[in-house]
């Protein structure tokens, strides 16, 4: 039975690895040197009287608990093409988490810990998928968990009669932001038990997953849940593309949700017309909201609230977020779309039309020089941006870009693609490409793993045997370059690229 249908019921006793946490015992299984224990719950099923309300505090259980398999993740609509294919069915009774810790590590050990948030658009995603287990890692020398958090309708969804209802002392609109930062307080105040150590955790995510580290660096409710950061392709200036929770007289996050009220037949703002929110089918909800799903009805996603997400572009400007160690960079085929505009309509779009046609004008085809435009808009300079805020608040910054390609991939691909890092940075490369891994494979995994376990361990990933990592710095903006040949860390050969797009960020501001 997987862990997300047993609900709150009352544990069965199963022998295995006993771990206690503060609603009860919890049993796991030991397998090639690490321990595991999947499903465990931090929050009630947000089912019921419980959709669109911040995660309640899970119910103590009496007993052992099983913990050995993955619960179901957070309700969407899977999709083929996903680079990490979902291992569960979607429910919507979904907020549970996993725990890995080396098998012989005892349980006061105090390890590192490696929280990872998936992405996924916040439409798509689960900690089930096997290239984010978190075995390898644990042999590593931390302690990895992993957790579920409400997507789509389902996690970011506003309504008048929800704002009239006002359940959760304002918090509302951002309910996979509000799971994320429960599974944070779940894992601060029980991971000792898994030999953790509570005072030294490290988030780290991918697209939306970094987009939500950097949500949880700048939120004032997750302040203390987390001492480093590593934030891996996140859309880093979507503080302008986001609509506020409520504002009269400008489109809100309320206007979305009345308007898929509508059109799921629900009329009216008042008590009655959540209730029949409430009741309406799962599947209703979720219609129209995948990654690879054609809109039926209006959606949103984050939206400013003021409380649970102020807007990271604005937070960092002022030296507000929580500074701490980040790690932070993107992949070299990274997210980048936009119009097929001409050359020469592309450029205008720049303050300095010549300078960014010295920076990009020798890009050929015009695919790839319109796709290297908007990738940077999208992905690389937002990351350089968050690295230079960082670098002011006072904490050190370590920049990075992701070019190796797995071997038998090169031939289809001749940069990495987005979301294809992972496997390598979370050592599932064998789960990613099976029966492809080459000793090169294993050895670029294995060296990025390394710096990201030195990062965790202590705050910088340098370490013996190791090349060198340069710590960003305002002036000479080092990157971390991981290529087929090898790696090197230094000047940015793109900078000229990123500086005339970072101009034209800062011109849209105005």
């Amino acid at each position: 039975m997987l862990a997300g249908a047993a609900g709150q019921a009352q544990a069965q006793t199963q022998a295995g690895p006993v771990a206690t946490t503060t609603t009860g015992q919890v049993a796991g299984v030991t397998a090639d040197g690490v321990t595991a224990w999947k499903g465990i719950p931090f929050a009630q099923p947000p089912v019921g009287p419980l959709r669109w309300r911040a995660p309640q505090p899970p119910r103590a259980w009496s007993g052992v608990r099983p913990a050995t398999d993955y619960s179901n993740d957070c309700m969407q609509i899977p999709f083929a093409a996903d680079a990490a294919p979902l291992g569960t069915p979607p429910a919507e009774d979904c907020l549970y988490l996993n725990v890995w810790k080396p098998a012989d590590a005892p349980a006061d050990a105090k390890l590192p810990v490696v929280v990872w948030i998936y992405g996924g658009g916040w439409v798509n995603g689960g900690a089930s998928p096997t290239v984010y287990s978190g075995a390898p890692m644990a042999k590593e020398g931390v302690v990895f968990a992993s957790f579920n958090y409400r997507l789509g309708r389902f996690g970011f969804f506003a309504h008048p009669a929800l704002t009239a209802e006002n359940a959760d002392d304002g918090h509302l609109g951002n309910y996979g932001y509000m799971d994320q930062i429960a599974a944070l307080k779940w894992i601060q105040a029980n991971i000792a038990a898994f030999g953790g150590d509570p005072d030294n955790i490290t988030i780290m995510g991918e697209s939306a997953g970094g987009g939500s580290v950097l949500n949880l660096m700048t939120t004032p409710l997750a302040e203390g849940l987390f001492d480093r950061a590593i934030s891996m392709s996140a859309p880093a200036r979507m503080d302008s593309s986001l609509k506020p929770l409520h504002a009269e007289g400008k489109p809100d996050a309320e206007d979305d949700g009345q308007g898929f009220a509508e059109w799921a037949g629900v009329t009216g703002d008042d008590a009655q017309a959540l209730a029949a929110l409430r009741a309406l089918p799962a599947e209703k909800i979720v219609e129209g909201t995948g990654m690879a799903t054609r809109p039926v009805a209006p959606a949103s996603g984050p939206m400013i609230d003021g409380k649970i997400m102020v807007g990271a572009d604005s937070v960092f400007r002022a030296q507000q977020q929580a500074r701490v160690p980040l790690m932070i960079g993107g992949v070299t085929a990274d997210i980048g779309w936009g119009p097929p505009l001409p050359r020469d309509e592309m450029l205008a779009r720049f303050p300095d039309p010549e300078a960014a046609r010295a920076a990009y004008g020798d890009i050929t085809p015009d695919e790839a020089f319109r796709y290297s435009i908007y990738m940077d808009s999208f992905m690389i300079e937002p990351a350089r941006f968050i690295a230079q805020e960082q670098t002011k608040a006072g904490a050190p910054v370590w920049h990075y870009r992701y070019g190796y390609v797995a071997d038998t991939m090169r031939s289809e691909w001749p940069a990495v693609p987005h979301a294809t890092e992972i496997p390598f940075f979370l050592q599932t490369i064998d789960a990613r490409y099976p029966d492809k891994v080459t000793p090169a494979d294993r050895e670029a995994s294995k060296l990025i793993a390394s710096y990201i376990v030195n990062f965790a361990r202590a705050g910088d990933p340098n370490g013996a045997g190791l090349p060198r990592w340069p710590v960003f710095d305002a002036q000479s903006q080092p990157v971390m370059r991981f290529n087929n040949d090898g790696v090197e860390g230094g000047p940015d050969p793109w900078r000229a690229r990123l500086d005339v797009t970072q101009a034209a960020a800062e011109a849209a501001r105005k």
